[in-house]
């Protein structure tokens, strides 16, 4: 009896579980090219490419909007708008569950980074100011994130790697739990880019 009233009581929260997670907002993606000469080539230019989903019955109807932090020396330098499809009246909202998106990222000059957005609608292709190194990488961060409508939260970070002993670690950094926001200072990074998404 003892076992049945506690599976009784424990139903409604099951339900509650994966009414919620069913409810939600996912990122997932993958990372670069299925043709290996193309992967070859991407590698050897130091390009990253995504093809990201976000997928979620609350996204049917809805306007999103993309911007980017700039962190220098563990501050932000600089907040700016790439997307807002609710500002520009030939950018529609979202007809679907699913938002389709494609990233693509390198390092373009000696002190230049170029980033382009592909959305089904639309693309968007931003510049911004860099250091001298060639370690930059593209992390998909918000494939870890909980996403909600009307909530900001970090899609992407293009990062320097963390140095220690001679060896550089990327990984160390996205995966580390840390505040993205922190991480300049957490690991000592220079500089680095955050990308942050809300859709409303």
């Amino acid at each position: 009896m003892k076992k049945l009233i506690l599976l009784l009581t424990l139903l409604p929260i099951l339900a509650f579980s994966q009414t919620k997670s069913e409810s939600g907002i996912k990122m997932t993606s993958e990372y670069g090219s299925e043709n290996q000469e193309l992967q070859d080539i991407m590698n050897l230019e130091n390009i990253d490419y995504y093809k990201v989903k976000f997928i979620g019955d609350d996204l049917k109807g809805k306007n999103f909007q993309l911007i980017v932090k700039e962190m220098w020396n563990g501050k932000i330098k600089e907040v700016d708008t790439v997307v807002n499809t609710s500002k520009n009246e030939r950018m529609l909202p979202i007809k679907s569950d699913t938002l389709n998106l494609r990233v693509t990222a390198k390092k373009s000059s000696e002190n230049e980074l170029k980033l382009v957005f592909r959305f089904p609608q639309f693309g968007n292709e931003k510049t911004f100011k860099a250091t001298s190194s060639d370690d930059y990488s593209l992390k998909d961060v918000g494939t870890n994130m909980d996403i909600e409508i009307g909530k900001e939260f970090s899609a992407f970070a293009y990062i320097l790697p963390y140095e220690k002993d001679g060896w550089k670690m990327w990984c160390a950094v996205d995966s580390s739990g840390k505040d993205i926001e922190s991480w300049g200072k957490e690991f000592g990074i220079e500089h680095y880019l955050i990308f942050e998404m809300k859709f409303e």
